[in-house]
């Protein structure tokens, strides 16, 4: 009870966030009544799915001090690769081999990143938005452009699994796949690697001060490098499931969202200097971009200020706790 009052409780970047949800879903609401129901609860957890897990992993990437921007060209590439390779040779193969395959070629395209990123000691930002032109040019070139629908059954057949599904006494159908489970695992690897293993302390010790890091004894180029080939494989895994659930492999998909991931982290209080973040507050920020996106459409605002809002985000979200920072500093000098 003494957190809930406290004042430190209430200007938390979660906190924050958890309150403009609130008010978003009130709003919505008295737009549409319906906006409180299964389907739509169902609808914004089903559009979350591939938007948390890409949050999760350059939650993770900012943790540690980087920035990654090239994580939907990997998406796209092990996904499009993967859905290629098994329609051209092995259209039988369970829905389970595709997912491992998209991951590996995640994780080596990761590993490229992480290897001019850990040891020749690029900047991230630079090498992120070179492969992310490279990996994209790349696949658009030489593997293919156009979109493949005859996805294998599996993929399909993937799609198609559902942890519930039901009808409201409207007839409104809704329902829920069991690719959200993927999202779950996700954050529970996560929250095990970073909060009880040597490996997440490294992670937050290199993001807090790369050189303390070193003193310590920390090897931060293995540290910097899993962390690039970790982000990269849960891109080759949120593409597969994207590509599966839309059941098309568009190689023209996903790259755009860097935007709307990064302003999730961010939101959801990682900060950009590294050493800080938590899942609880990534995934409020992914709630809260997938509800904007849902009640602004409902309340009757243009989807074309989605950009425009989810900017406004950012900026307050980001703006208020660096200026209540500079304030206590300043108190305390």
């Amino acid at each position: 009870m003494k957190k809930l009052f406290s004042k430190s409780f209430w200007i938390r970047n979660e906190t924050l966030v958890a309150i403009v949800i609130i008010a978003f879903i009130i709003i919505a609401s008295i737009s549409d009544p319906r906006f409180l129901s299964m389907p739509t609860l169902t609808d914004l957890l089903r559009g979350g799915i591939v938007l948390g897990i890409f949050a999760v992993g350059v939650m993770v990437v900012l943790i540690s001090g980087g920035i990654d921007v090239s994580f939907t060209a990997v998406a796209v590439f092990a996904m499009y690769t993967t859905t290629l390779f098994l329609v051209t040779f092995v259209p039988e193969l369970s829905w389970y081999w595709a997912f491992g395959i998209s991951m590996l070629i995640g994780a080596a395209l990761g590993a490229i990143n992480g290897i001019f990123i850990a040891w020749f000691g690029l900047p991230t930002l630079i090498v992120t938005l070179g492969t992310l032109s490279i990996y994209r040019g790349f696949l658009l070139t030489f593997v293919g452009s156009k979109l493949i629908s005859n996805l294998p059954p599996d993929m399909r057949d993937f799609s198609r699994l559902m942890m519930f599904r039901n009808t409201n006494a409207d007839g409104s159908f809704y329902s829920l796949p069991w690719a959200f489970a993927a999202l779950v695992i996700v954050v529970i690897i996560t929250w095990f690697i970073l909060y009880r293993t040597t490996l997440g302390r490294s992670i937050f010790a290199i993001g807090g001060s790369i050189e303390s890091a070193r003193r310590i004894g920390i090897n931060v180029r293995a540290t910097q490098f899993f962390v690039y080939v970790y982000v990269g494989t849960l891109a080759g895994l949120a593409g597969i499931i994207y590509a599966s659930m839309s059941r098309v492999a568009n190689p023209f998909d996903l790259v755009g969202l860097e935007l709307s991931v990064i302003a999730a982290v961010v939101l959801g209080g990682a900060r950009l200097i590294g050493g800080y973040g938590t899942l609880t507050g990534t995934l409020l920020g992914v709630a809260l971009i997938v509800i904007v996106r849902n009640s602004l459409i409902v309340i009757g605002i243009p989807s074309t200020w989605q950009s425009v809002a989810i900017g406004v985000l950012i900026l307050v979200g980001t703006g208020l706790p660096a200026w209540q920072a500079k304030r206590a500093a300043a108190r305390a000098s």
